[in-house]
């Protein structure tokens, strides 16, 4: 039995933030139903990603919203929103991600939501909370990296902002949403009662950054700099970084640099006896460090750090990665299809529960799919229009 199982979830939400949470709920075992849009559905279905659909669907929306139901729904329509406020009485949780005020004005906001069902537990994702002056502007992640501070942590101290090559904010917004929701269902199991979960992207792209941040406020508000060479971390010392080699590359964490300088036979780096001169002369010991790493390849200087423990990977692309056995070994790859549809590899849920990893072959489904299912298991029915 799946942690969740029993529990009904109902996915208002739409792109990434809310979407992923909602799929994170259901791998550990609850019923997601995604309420979508009556002939339109969740935006994610067109957002391409290399052009490449699947069965009629981008493979953003198959990767976020597999092991769901669709219940398609015209919000604007009496008749429907009857149906959907009587999903809302018999469910544990809904996840929305309009923008502010959006709920309030279809009349399934948290104080409408609780008068329908008390032991609700309400979740919404905005991009920069519900007050200030920013509260009604676009939350998408790239422009959350840049306001939030995070495209300045990347690269070398002479490049320009660079944003993170993922959809961060939106990835850890997802996250807190999850935790939160089910912090509030526990706290449910105590007192009986639901309750209001919000999170934004700004709030997470903040909280992403709480060691910069942190050491920022503390160190007299001196900036973060980042190193002018091979740059992994603006508050880390030599040698923390990625290197090219005579071949590839290589990925050098925190250690000794004396110890280092032994063990790859680089006299020049074994001056640097004080821990101090790691940070304060950082780019001139990775400047010597990088010119020594490109004379051999990359297995032969793994030879040499690995043995005695030095912090030290090789740097793989994808296809190397999917390649090889310690990433089998895992076994993160599952299959999911539609019934007479094209199968779709994609990946697994990351947790494991009791030794067992949770998988799912349940498809993201079509737009309307179940609504003909739920109206009967629900017993959902439409009052007539006044």
């Amino acid at each position: 039995m799946k942690p969740l199982e029993g529990l009904l979830v109902l996915d208002f939400s739409q792109f990434l933030a809310g979407p992923w949470a909602a799929m994170r709920l259901a791998d550990l075992g609850a019923r997601v139903v995604k309420v979508e849009r009556a002939g339109v559905g969740d935006l994610s279905r067109q957002l391409l990603l290399s052009n490449l659909r699947v069965d009629g669907d981008s493979t953003v929306f198959h990767s976020m919203n597999r092991n769901k139901l669709s219940y398609a729904a015209n919000l604007k329509d009496e008749r429907d929103v009857d149906k959907v406020k009587q999903l809302i009485a018999q469910a544990d949780v809904l996840i929305e991600n309009f923008r502010p005020g959006t709920m309030t004005r279809l009349g399934l906001d948290y104080e409408q939501a609780k008068a329908i069902n008390p032991r609700l537990v309400y979740a919404s994702v905005t991009g920069y909370g519900t007050e200030g002056p920013w509260k009604d502007r676009p939350g998408q992640d790239l422009l959350i990296q840049a306001l939030s501070g995070m495209a300045w942590l990347n690269g070398d101290a002479d490049d320009p902002p660079t944003p993170f090559g993922l959809a961060a904010a939106d990835m850890f917004a997802s996250a807190h949403l999850a935790q939160g929701i089910l912090a509030a269902l526990v706290r449910r199991g105590v007192t009986g009662a639901g309750g209001q979960v919000e999170v934004s992207l700004l709030e997470s792209a903040l909280d992403f950054q709480f060691e910069v941040l942190t050491t920022h406020l503390n160190d007299g508000g001196r900036l973060p700099q980042r190193s002018a060479v091979h740059n992994a971390h603006a508050y880390l010392a030599a040698p923390y970084g990625i290197y090219p080699t005579r071949d590839g590359y290589l990925a050098l964490a925190m250690g000794a640099v004396p110890t280092l300088a032994w063990l790859i036979e680089c006299p020049e780096l074994a001056a640097y006896d004080n821990p101090a001169d790691w940070f304060d002369r950082r780019d001139e010991i990775k400047t010597k460090l990088a010119a020594h790493l490109k004379t051999r390849p990359t297995a032969a200087w793994l030879a040499l750090l690995e043995p005695a423990d030095y912090w030290c990977a090789d740097v793989f692309t994808i296809e190397r990665l999917l390649a090889h056995e310690g990433f089998q070994a895992l076994d993160m790859i599952q299959e999911v299809v539609r019934p007479g549809g094209t199968p779709l590899r994609t990946t697994r849920c990351p947790i494991r529960i009791d030794g067992s990893p949770l998988v799912s072959d349940k498809w993201a489904p079509r737009l309307g799919e179940d609504n003909e299912r739920l109206d009967r298991e629900y017993a959902l029915r439409a009052q007539a229009p006044t």
